[in-house]
């Protein structure tokens, strides 16, 4: 019989803050030059990868830009809404 101490919680040995991503949508508003200088401005992205990015908004109509912890993620979608963008968080995709 294997004895459990009380003060163990097995809920700890799974993760539950699953990763969370934040993605930019296209919108009929911002440029393209804009959108790929926010990318740079507030992620640090090289131009190249901030331009990829872009053109992945403007071609399928979003892109996401960052995956982290909640919290994380919801401070670059406030940050993205103070630049004029829209953006959203949603839970990381499925490997």
């Amino acid at each position: 019989m294997t004895l459990l101490s009380p003060d163990l919680d097995e809920r700890t040995s799974t993760r539950s803050d699953t990763p969370w991503v934040t993605v930019v949508w296209d919108d009929p508003v911002n440029l393209m030059s804009y959108v790929t200088y926010v990318f740079q401005q507030h992620f640090g992205f090289a131009r190249a990868k901030a331009e990829r990015l872009m053109r992945q908004v403007n071609d399928e109509g979003r892109a996401i830009v960052a995956t982290g912890p909640r919290e994380a993620m919801e401070a670059h979608v406030e940050a993205m809404h103070g630049y004029g963008l829209q953006a959203s968080v949603d839970r990381a995709p499925a490997p």
